[in-house]
């Protein structure tokens, strides 16, 4: 029996969800993943943007309940520091937690304007200008990590909570048809094709479109 269980409230359209998912992953805890259904308000009010915090993915260990992504990660970090999530050296780890920490603060046009749909595909999506910025930070970003640690994850030869946070960002690059650099293209297939991701998509396929506005033809 899981001594843990995560809430999320989507497969297919939550970012925040696949985060706090591949998170539990990567730190190899036994837990169990609850499926909150589009009527559960706090479900509804993370996919919808209509609060401005969110009470999933939640995850409940023990006697401890802890929500929101990235508090997530410093909860798992805590208490399984040999599963490596960070980098081992100092400079890599707080380099980690910063690009970690800036997918969790911000890029919020790039949330509205190419917002994560796992089931569906925009062949030559126009990316207005709103966005472009974001993606062009996003790109930066993964590039300064790739050429300082040579790849294929961001800090080297082993996944950390920098890929987690930006895992989803690669679903909507796959979703919008956003063209990328030539190495950053191969760190979004790196990343579509980790096993944790290619589960969770798996998983999405089968789950019912029970939220309409998210399903909007652009």
């Amino acid at each position: 029996m899981p001594k843990a269980r995560l809430s999320v409230s989507s497969r297919n359209y939550s970012s925040w969800s696949l985060r706090g998912w591949l998170l539990c992953r990567l730190s190899g805890l036994d837990f169990e993943t609850e499926v909150l259904t589009a009527a559960d308000p706090s479900s509804r009010a993370e996919l919808l943007h209509l609060s401005p915090s969110f009470l999933v993915p939640r995850l409940i260990h023990g006697e401890v309940r802890v929500w929101d992504a990235f508090a997530i990660a410093a909860h798992l970090n805590e208490i399984r520091p040999a599963a490596g999530l960070l980098p081992a050296e100092p400079k890599a780890r707080a380099w980690c937690w910063s690009i970690a920490g800036e997918m969790h603060q911000g890029f919020a046009n790039l949330r509205s304007a190419l917002p994560m749909n796992l089931k569906a595909r925009h062949d030559g999506f126009k990316i207005w200008a709103g966005a472009r910025p974001d993606i062009e930070r996003i790109v930066a970003i993964w590039q300064e990590c790739l050429t300082a640690h040579g790849g294929p994850w961001l800090f080297g030869d082993r996944p950390t909570i920098a890929d987690a946070m930006f895992a989803p960002v690669c679903t909507r690059f796959v979703t919008y048809d956003v063209a990328l650099p030539a190495d950053c293209a191969a760190y979004r297939d790196h990343i579509m094709a980790w096993p944790a991701m290619v589960e969770w998509i798996e998983t999405s396929l089968a789950e019912p479109e029970d939220v309409e506005e998210l399903d909007m033809e652009f």
